[in-house]
């Protein structure tokens, strides 16, 4: 067994403090001043960037749906894949996930969930390579239901907006999705 060392052996620190020289000040000072400049730049451009500002505003009215659509059991993201299969069914993996502007590894995991459940049917297409994706009747039982709370999730968020900067927020939102897309 071990003796157990003196806090002194445990620590690496030198039994000598050494002394800095002004070499090793006048490099590490202006390292340290860079980082601090840069550190107040970007607190102050972390308001005004766009991506930042689009996410927290996607996460707070994704808030608001998941809290109204609870009942469903579902959130609003897959209640959104729902409703695009149920309005291009039979839809292949590939165009589902350009509708909803979501990659396929994220898509095939929210998929999998509702498969599930129940909800949809994953199969083969005419084309081997791709996957079609229908609902089932119970999945379209579920859009069904859940329509009234989006619904109301819907009318939470237009009525706080107003009509006039709903009708401008969503076109501008179009308007990134199209910039997104052609980069």
């Amino acid at each position: 067994m071990r003796t157990p060392k003196s806090f002194q052996e445990h620590t690496r620190f030198p039994k000598e403090p050494k002394i800095l020289d002004r070499s090793t000040i006048g490099v590490y000072t202006p390292i340290m001043l860079d980082q601090a400049v840069q550190i107040e730049f970007a607190k102050s451009k972390s308001a005004e960037c766009a991506c930042g500002n689009l996410r927290k505003a996607a996460r707070a009215v994704t808030q608001v749906y998941d809290e109204v659509l609870r009942p469903t059991g579902l959130r609003v993201t897959q209640f959104g894949i729902l409703g695009a299969t149920k309005a291009m069914e039979p839809v292949t993996l590939t165009r589902l996930a350009d509708a909803t502007v979501t990659d396929r590894t994220t898509l095939t995991r929210n998929l999998k969930l509702l498969e599930k459940r129940g909800l949809i049917r994953v199969q083969m297409g005419n084309d081997r390579r791709e996957r079609e994706v229908t609902l089932t009747a119970q999945g379209r039982e579920a859009l069904v239901s859940g329509l009234p709370l989006w619904q109301k999730a819907q009318t939470r968020v237009i009525q706080g907006l107003g009509e006039e900067r709903w009708n401008a927020l969503r076109e501008g939102l179009s308007a990134v999705v199209s910039l997104a897309r052609a980069s």
